[in-house]
């Protein structure tokens, strides 16, 4: 049986804070430690942390949402989603991965920049992946290159990590262009960042990518990722889409942001 842990929130209205800034406190015996939603780092050490917090309490639901819009993308072609091999990016502790292989997937690659979710999706979920690394796309080695590459990826999928800095533009256009061409992508965003009053970089970039050369949006759907420490609803949009070519550093250029 898995150990519940005491949880509490802050009693104070932190509505004022940022998304990634967000904290909770971990109650153990008369100790109290504040850790931030975002502290992956910390809460990945302790088995059934994040799941209890996330998925119990704030009642997450785009693991399974961006998995069953990839699903629903990959329909409308001749193509099978078990038949695709997975790039995972930004897994965490692997419940991505996990919902993946409900769906069939049977090729199937994690990669994190922290290395403590790899250590916690072999503690947790060690049969859900092929192959888990720890890597930083905006600084890839040849050699780490050529190890992803050599998986012929046709699918990149990344949940809830896109857009506060856990995943930067960077990273994430590696990634888009490490899959092959006709490939498939699916991930989530927050609904504000479609509002063009916001230009910075992520949010920029994926407004213009989605309505580019480069892919072709299948399926888009907004939804409740979770609730906030105030019990209210944070929505975000689901994307799942047809890579057509690989995004050039003109692209970017043209924007005239950095893409981080």
């Amino acid at each position: 049986m898995k150990k519940r842990h005491r949880i509490q929130f802050p009693h104070q209205d932190v509505r004022e804070l940022r998304q990634d800034e967000v904290y909770f406190y971990l109650l153990d015996g008369d100790e109290k430690e504040k850790i931030r939603l975002h502290d992956y780092e910390r809460i990945y050490e302790i088995p059934g942390l994040y799941e209890q917090v996330v998925y119990e309490r704030l009642k997450c639901q785009s693991p399974t949402t961006v998995s069953e819009v990839l699903r629903s993308a990959v329909a409308q072609s001749d193509q099978r989603l078990s038949e695709l091999r997975v790039l995972d990016l930004g897994a965490g502790n692997g419940i991505v991965g996990e919902e993946l292989k409900k769906h069939g997937v049977s090729r199937l690659v994690g990669v994190d920049i922290v290395p403590e979710a790899q250590v916690a999706t072999e503690r947790d979920r060690p049969d859900v992946y092929d192959m888990f690394y720890v890597m930083d796309f905006c600084n890839l080695a040849d050699d780490e290159r050529t190890e992803l590459s050599s998986w012929s990826p046709d699918c990149l999928i990344s949940v809830a990590a896109l857009g506060f800095g856990d995943v930067p533009a960077k990273a994430f256009l590696e990634a888009f262009n490490m899959i092959g061409e006709e490939g498939w992508v699916a991930f989530n965003i927050k609904e504000t960042f479609f509002n063009r009053s916001i230009d910075w970089g992520f949010s920029q970039l994926i407004r213009e990518l989605i309505f580019s050369e480069y892919l072709d949006l299948y399926q888009l759907q907004r939804y409740r990722h979770r609730l906030s420490i105030e019990g209210e609803p944070l929505y975000y949009f689901a994307l799942g889409g047809k890579k057509k070519a690989d995004v050039p550093p003109s692209f970017v250029d043209s924007l005239e942001m950095a893409a981080n």
